[in-house]
């Protein structure tokens, strides 16, 4: 069995080949929207990280990209997303197609600042 990926480009080299510029595409776009994001793998994907907690995650896959940005991200850019498919928590974006780069960035930084405002200490006491 093969060792699973410890960096965004080990798991790139495993990656199936008509992903890859597409991955370092979304990657990018990800760094951007959160510059202070470190990247790491978790459940065997890339994902990108602030204060140890996971902002989204990627993966690759033969006909899509796989994108985790969790079910609240899901249900706020619905009207974006209708061209895609959803689930609870995911987004697939086709090969074929180019990836909406702006749309990712947008949902990145709803993450970080949600992220940001569950790290706010409760008022209740």
């Amino acid at each position: 069995m093969k060792k699973p990926a410890t960096s965004f480009s080990g798991y790139l080299a495993e990656s199936p080949a008509q992903a890859r510029a597409m991955l370092c595409e979304i990657r990018a776009a990800i760094l951007a929207a959160a510059p202070t994001a470190s990247e790491t793998i978790s459940y065997r994907m890339p994902a990108f990280a602030i204060d140890g907690q996971v902002v989204v995650w990627i993966g690759a896959f033969k006909s899509h990209l796989g994108f985790y940005p969790g079910a609240t991200a899901i249900r706020t850019f619905r009207d974006g997303l209708k061209n895609y498919k959803t689930a609870k928590g995911s987004i697939q974006f086709p090969l074929r197609k180019p990836l909406p780069l702006d749309l990712i960035k947008a949902i990145v930084r709803f993450r970080c600042e949600r992220l940001a405002g569950e790290a706010t200490p409760s008022s209740r006491g």
